[in-house]
């Protein structure tokens, strides 16, 4: 199973989106899968349902930042690399879809009420997140190799 079904089945399964886009890459940036999906919790819904940066995006960004990120003694030029490939993530992502805002991705829907829940399910909004999911996944593969 490739890495972007791997993350599109999580998000089916009922995880969030930034969630199931760092649990396909749990291998990958050696933390276990548990590990992977609580690190990722709150980014869900561009953060805590707050509707801010996309939550595949976020999740894009602890992979990147897990595998290229600096660490504890090593040269700021690790956290440079860092921020070039986040930059390429989200212009990636932006040029793709026009935005990395959850809630403009959502056409204005809100996950906060009831009402903007019932028409995130009725018009079947949890499909655009899918494909989110699959391009953010896929856009890591090309970054990373």
């Amino acid at each position: 199973m490739s890495r972007s079904e791997v993350g599109v089945n999580k998000f089916r399964e009922g995880y969030n989106c930034a969630q199931s886009l760092i649990f396909s890459y749990s291998d990958k940036v050696n933390i276990s899968k548990d590990l992977a999906l609580r690190l990722a919790n709150g980014f869900g819904g561009g953060m805590g349902r707050k509707q801010e940066v996309c939550g595949a995006v976020s999740g894009g960004i602890l992979v990147l930042s897990l595998l290229y990120g600096r660490g504890e003694s090593e040269d700021k030029e690790k956290q440079e690399e860092a921020y070039s490939k986040v930059r390429e993530l989200i212009d990636k992502f932006e040029d793709k879809y026009g935005t990395i805002n959850c809630k403009k991705l959502l056409d204005g829907c809100s996950l906060l009420t009831p009402e903007g829940q019932e028409v995130f399910k009725s018009k079947q909004m949890i499909k655009r997140c899918y494909g989110y999911v699959d391009y953010t996944v896929k856009t890591l593969e090309e970054i990373i190799e």
